[in-house]
């Protein structure tokens, strides 16, 4: 059996265009992706693109009189909820219309699904207990 190598190629840059202008489309339709999480108290408000690329901090004055550990720390951990957060919401607007193999592609790149209840807003009141990864202080 022969291959036309020229006409699957034809074949394979119709469809990755295809896929990418539903990509757009789909985008287009849902608007700006991003992720957001906030302090219980609401004192501490963030918001990133997927990927985690800061877009947003709002800080109240009570936040601030925190020391800046504490406030580095919750600001840390509430990006990476947001960020998480993100990732859902790409994977939600994109794997519709990228199907399962775009799908497998989005979660390889950290987009995943969630379920926002494995992302409880947490306890506050104590940031040395509060860890954003394996290996902190507890």
């Amino acid at each position: 059996m022969e291959i036309d190598i020229d006409h699957e190629m034809g074949v394979l840059d119709r469809k990755v265009a295809q896929a990418g202008e539903q990509a757009r489309a789909q985008v287009a339709r849902v608007g700006r992706i991003s992720g957001r999480a906030s302090s219980p108290d609401g004192g501490i408000e963030v918001e990133v693109a997927p990927g985690g690329l800061l877009t947003g901090l709002t800080l109240s004055p009570a936040a601030l009189s925190a020391d800046m550990e504490t406030l580095a720390r919750q600001i840390t951990a509430l990006a990476e909820r947001a960020t998480k957060r993100a990732g859902s919401n790409m994977h939600k607007a994109l794997a519709p219309v990228l199907g399962e193999r775009g799908e497998k592609h989005l979660e390889s790149l950290g987009y995943v699904p969630i379920d926002d209840e494995d992302l409880a807003e947490g306890d506050f009141s104590d940031p040395l207990r509060h860890s954003t990864r394996r290996g902190d202080r507890p």
